[in-house]
């Protein structure tokens, strides 16, 4: 437990207020996930226009919200929408924030979260490159300081990366997981600092060597993309890498395909290319792209996603036997 916080474990867990602050694509999707399940939601966000941004953006998802299943009391009219941090996280339960991935920023943010919080309300931050050790040092309760980092868009894609700083109590840790899964997500808690957390190093694994093959001429942009949304992109939206290598072992599961596949799985590693983002390869790449978009219709590719991607949701959630 960190002294400053004076918190060992009681953290609010029981959450009818949330702060969100920030509304961009990132925070008016938070916005609009909160509001979904029943809370009353208070945001702001500096930018010219941005409450006029964030209610159109709350009506434009709330149709897919409601195919997923709206809490009872669920509501757009429970969004309040104020001048600054203080005055959003001054009543609220729990604190999202969602600004600019710059640091400077981040420690005057959360010092006026901090001083205006409750001493016993979590304050996550979204970042997807900063850690809570260094965006909790401008805090006098730097214990209650926690990354949700979310995937977009985050009222739609369950998952939730949750992770403590150096000082960060263990009580945030568990209150924020307990908030996310109320909220329907599906946090996991990681267990030390990395650049990028965890899902997105996986994503960084496969975009190295996608942009490499493209760069080498091994195949097109199209190729590639239709390599995995019509192979493996679509086992991996069930399950994940190690129980599908379990699967696919047959009675011996995972043991039997690291014995039978090791080798390969080695000199596939030993082959893999290391790709600069030159100027070359980043026309190539997107050349590549809009060769293979043929002129489709970018909304129209959006509403489809978001379709199926509700359609999935709802489907894993009646497997009970896949983790």
């Amino acid at each position: 437990m960190d002294d400053a916080s004076g918190q060992a474990g009681a953290y609010r867990t029981a959450i009818g207020r949330v702060a969100v602050i920030g509304t961009g694509v990132i925070g008016a999707s938070w916005v609009s996930q909160c509001l979904a399940r029943g809370l009353d939601v208070v945001a702001t966000d500096p930018a010219p226009g941005a409450e006029a941004a964030l209610r159109e953006a709350v009506a434009r998802h709330w149709p897919v919200l409601e195919q997923i299943g709206l809490a009872p009391g669920a509501s757009p009219e429970r969004l309040t929408f104020v001048a600054g941090p203080e005055e959003a996280a001054a009543d609220a339960d729990f604190v999202q924030e969602n600004g600019p991935e710059r640091l400077e920023i981040k420690h005057a943010t959360f010092a006026r979260l901090d001083a205006a919080a409750a001493p016993d309300v979590v304050l996550a931050t979204s970042s997807s490159g900063l850690t809570p050790s260094a965006i909790q040092t401008a805090c006098r309760h730097p214990g209650r300081v926690v990354l949700g980092h979310p995937f977009n868009p985050p009222h739609l894609v369950p998952l939730v990366e949750v992770l403590g700083g150096e000082k960060t109590d263990e009580g945030a840790v568990a209150a924020a997981m307990a908030f996310y899964q109320d909220l329907g997500k599906r946090p996991i808690r990681l267990r030390r600092e990395l650049v990028g957390h965890v899902a997105n190093r996986l994503q960084a694994a496969l975009w190295r060597e996608a942009f490499h093959l493209v760069g080498t001429g091994a195949a097109t942009v199209a190729d590639i993309d239709a390599a995995i949304a019509h192979g493996p992109g679509l086992r991996w939206a069930l399950m994940g890498p190690c129980l599908l290598n379990h699967l696919s072992g047959g009675p011996g599961g995972l043991a039997h395909t690291l014995d039978h596949l090791g080798p390969l799985m080695e000199a596939m590693w030993a082959d893999l290319g290391d790709p600069r983002l030159t100027p070359e390869l980043k026309r190539t790449l997107v050349e590549g792209l809009e060769q293979a978009l043929d002129g489709r219709d970018r909304d129209a590719m959006v509403a489809q996603r978001d379709r199926l991607l509700v359609d999935l949701v709802r489907q894993k959630r009646e497997a009970p036997d896949l983790p």
